[in-house]
């Protein structure tokens, strides 16, 4: 790795926050499966490599998706088979009542009833609510003739296709919003910030009851749907297991949605010709999202420990290793993506990014958060007559100062200030 970069902590470092691909790439160019030196992690950046890895749940556990190599494990790996010992202490590790912790079978039953709520029918259902959610909050919104996107419309507006979608009632949406705003951030990935066992416990209590309720009194409803479907074998999941998979949908379906929101914006603020051919030309927009997604992507990457020895990309890991899958740097790789550094709406390629995974951690999502950035793409430009970046708050186009989310995990803006005039 170049000496400029060997020096610096990836994960509790902020000097890689606002632009980590110069890293990315000098990684990639050492090897594409590298061991950082600060924290004991494998790094991935290569494609195929990165796909190797999450399309094989038999080798690799995902117990540390979300918290990487902190707080450790709770016991010494040892052995050319960590099987029993993950499956021992995997409940000591933070956040293992989440999907994206879970290994299978525990993950089949979970995500079986997680496609249940996002079903194609439910989702042209949740679409068809989606043009009515952007326009309502596109009216505070676009009033002024500028605002701050993303706490101004990406926020609230994700938050209620979600509620939305999960069926939650309408007089009860502001106790979500106003526990969302409470418990956002949660610590997952900071750079400075401490974990807890899980940032969702409020969410949890709330599904819980809507689980009893509908379990006692069924309805002709969206919850009462979740709250009686049973796991592939036909059992019958117990109330707290339904509502923490209700809770990962809505928490997950908000955050990285609000970091594409953002990037896809800056985007078009950015670049007047790029916004001129999607004012031309709509059909353009969802191949304009994938370049979005593969150019930034909203999740830096994702974690995996290996249970047997393993080689990948010619490298040996032993039993135990920690490994990053960096997407943002896979779907950078130049042996899959020509000219990767370059943003190009129009790439034959672009769908071919991973980030929204692969395997059976493979987002369940990603249908609604490419629904909801098309829609609110297409009713902005509907509503306005240009776009532009608000100077005096990030500055000339040849000096910009923009501040991201300050995590190992998530890449996105923490605000994007923009002007426009209505149409």
């Amino acid at each position: 790795m170049a000496n400029e970069f060997s020096e610096l902590d990836f994960f509790r470092g902020s000097e890689l926050i606002e632009n980590p691909y110069p890293y990315y790439e000098a990684l990639r160019e050492r090897c594409p499966v590298t061991r950082e030196s600060h924290h004991d992690v494998t790094m991935i950046t290569g494609w195929d490599e990165a796909c190797a890895v999450l399309n094989d749940a038999e080798t690799w556990s995902s117990c540390i998706s979300v918290t990487g190599p902190f707080p450790g494990f709770p016991v010494p790996l040892e052995g050319d088979d960590i099987t029993e010992l993950i499956e021992e202490h995997r409940d000591e590790l933070p956040f293992s009542d989440q999907l994206p912790t879970l290994d299978p079978p525990t993950h089949t039953n979970h995500r079986s009833l997680m496609m249940r709520l996002i079903t194609p029918k439910r989702l042209k259902e949740n679409e068809d609510a989606m043009w009515l959610l952007a326009d309502q909050a596109l009216d505070d919104f676009l009033a002024p003739g500028r605002g701050e996107w993303i706490k101004g419309f990406a926020g609230p507006f994700t938050l209620l296709v979600i509620a939305d979608l999960l069926g939650v009632p309408i007089e009860d949406r502001d106790k979500f919003v106003k526990g969302i705003a409470e418990h956002a951030g949660g610590g997952i990935g900071g750079t400075k910030g401490s974990l807890a066992h899980s940032p969702l416990e409020f969410l949890y209590g709330l599904f819980a009851d809507y689980v009893r309720d509908r379990r006692s009194a069924p309805r002709d409803d969206v919850l009462t749907g979740l709250a009686t479907a049973t796991y592939p074998d036909g059992s019958i999941p117990n109330v707290e297991d339904v509502a923490r998979v209700a809770s990962n949908v809505f928490s997950a379906g908000q955050e990285t949605t609000v970091r594409l929101l953002g990037a896809a914006l800056q985007t078009i603020g950015e670049r007047p010709d790029i916004q001129a051919q999607l004012r031309k030309d709509r059909s353009l927009i969802p191949n304009f999202i994938e370049e979005s997604l593969r150019y930034e992507s909203p999740v830096k990457g994702d974690f995996r420990m290996n249970r047997r020895p393993v080689n990948v990309g010619g490298v040996d890991l032993p039993a135990g290793s920690t490994v990053m899958i960096v997407q943002a740097a896979a779907n950078r790789d130049p042996r899959r993506f020509e000219e990767p550094a370059t943003f190009d709406p129009a790439r034959k390629n672009a769908r071919q990014h991973i980030s929204f995974g692969r395997g059976i951690h493979s987002c369940p999502g990603a249908p609604l958060a490419r629904a909801e950035t098309r829609v609110a793409i297409e009713r902005l430009l509907d509503r306005t007559t240009d776009i532009r970046i608000d100077e005096s708050i990030h500055g000339p186009a040849n000096d910009r100062r923009y501040q991201y989310v300050p995590t190992y995990i998530l890449r996105g803006l923490t605000e994007l200030h923009l002007e426009f005039t209505p149409a």
